[in-house]
C-alpha cells in the first residue's frame, strides 16, 4: 500500500525537487529550533552578563562581560540549596500520594467496575474544563480550615500534597492503560487464587512501568512549576518552594543574579525531560491499542 505524502516520490527523485525539499526542511527545522531553544539560550546567556549588559539596549547576543560567578552568587545569596530541598520534598511527597491514590482510583474504575463508575469518571474529566484559578478560593478556604478534622494546613506540606492528589488527567491516563491490559492475563491470575489487590501488585503494576513513569514525571513537574498555590499556602520563607522563594528574594538582587537563579531553577526539569523523554512518549501511547 502506497503512503500518501506532501511530495510525490517522482518529484522528490528530481534534482530540483530534492533541493527544494532539503531547503524547506532545513528552514523549518531551524525555525522551530530558534523558537524553542532561543528563550532558553537567552536565559542562560543572561546569567553570564553583568548588570549593565543585561539591561542595555540593543541587547547583546553573546555576553561581552563573561561573569560565571553570577551563578555561585545566586546560589549563596538566594539560598537555593534550601529552596531546592523544600521543592524536592514537596514534589516527591506529592508523587508518593499520587502513585498510591491515583493508581487505586484508576484500577477501581477500570477493573473493579463500581456502580456509577462511568459517571464518576465523567465528573472527574469534567473538572479538567474548570480553570485552576477558579478553584483557588475554595481550595484555600478548605486548607485554612479542613472540614471534620478542623485543622489549619497553611505552612505544612499537606497543603501541597493533598490538592495534588485529585488529578483527573493522571487517573484517566492510568485507567486507559489498565483497560488495554488483556483480560485473559488478569483472569489467569484470579484462577490461581490471587485477589484484586494481589493482581494489582503482582500483575498490573509490573507491566505498567511506562505509564507510571509518565505520571511520576507529571507529578514532579507539576509541583516544581507551580507558583500561585505555594505562594498562598506557604507564606513562611523557611517553607517556600523554589519559584516562590526566588520571587520573594528578587527585590534586593541584581537582575543578572536573578536570571542566574532562574536558570538554576530550570535545570532539574530540563534534565528530567531529556533523560525520560522516551518514557514520556512510550507511556502516553502505551494504552492506545488494546491487545
Amino acid at each position: 500500500m502506497s503512503t500518501r505524502t506532501l511530495i510525490s516520490p517522482a518529484q522528490l527523485a528530481r534534482p530540483r525537487g530534492k533541493a527544494v525539499y532539503r531547503i524547506v526542511l532545513a528552514l523549518v527545522v531551524a525555525g522551530f529550533t530558534l523558537v524553542f531553544l532561543g528563550p532558553l539560550y537567552w536565559l542562560v546567556a543572561g546569567g553570564f552578563k553583568d548588570a549593565q549588559e543585561v539591561i542595555q539596549t540593543p541587547p547583546t547576543l553573546v555576553p561581552h562581560s563573561f561573569t560565571p560567578e553570577n551563578y555561585s552568587r545566586a546560589w549563596e545569596v538566594m539560598d537555593l540549596a534550601k529552596l531546592l530541598g523544600n521543592t524536592l520534598y514537596y514534589a516527591f511527597g506529592a508523587l508518593a500520594f499520587q502513585l498510591v491514590l491515583d493508581v487505586a482510583a484508576a484500577y477501581s474504575l477500570s477493573r473493579l467496575r463500581p456502580v456509577l463508575g462511568k459517571a464518576i469518571l465523567g465528573l472527574m474529566l469534567a473538572t479538567l474544563m474548570i480553570p485552576a484559578t477558579v478553584l483557588l478560593v475554595p481550595q484555600y478556604l478548605t486548607v485554612l480550615d479542613v472540614p471534620v478534622v478542623e485543622r489549619n494546613l497553611l505552612n505544612t506540606p499537606w497543603a501541597i500534597w493533598l490538592p495534588s492528589v485529585t488529578n483527573a488527567f493522571n487517573i484517566f491516563l492510568l485507567k486507559r492503560f489498565f483497560d488495554s491490559i488483556p483480560r485473559e492475563l488478569l483472569d489467569a491470575a484470579s484462577m490461581d487464587g490471587a485477589g484484586p489487590t494481589r493482581v494489582l501488585w503482582s500483575v498490573v503494576l509490573p507491566i505498567s512501568r511506562p505509564i507510571l513513569g509518565v505520571v511520576s514525571i507529571f507529578a514532579i513537574v507539576g509541583v516544581w512549576k507551580d507558583f500561585l498555590w505555594p505562594m498562598l499556602t506557604l507564606p513562611d520563607p523557611a517553607m517556600q518552594t523554589l519559584n516562590v522563594g526566588i520571587y520573594s528574594l528578587s527585590t534586593g538582587v541584581p537582575v543578572n543574579v536573578l536570571i542566574a537563579a532562574l536558570t538554576i531553577a530550570s535545570v532539574p526539569t530540563l534534565l528530567i525531560f531529556l533523560v525520560f523523554q522516551r518514557n514520556i512518549m512510550s507511556g502516553l501511547t502505551a494504552g492506545g491499542v488494546k491487545g
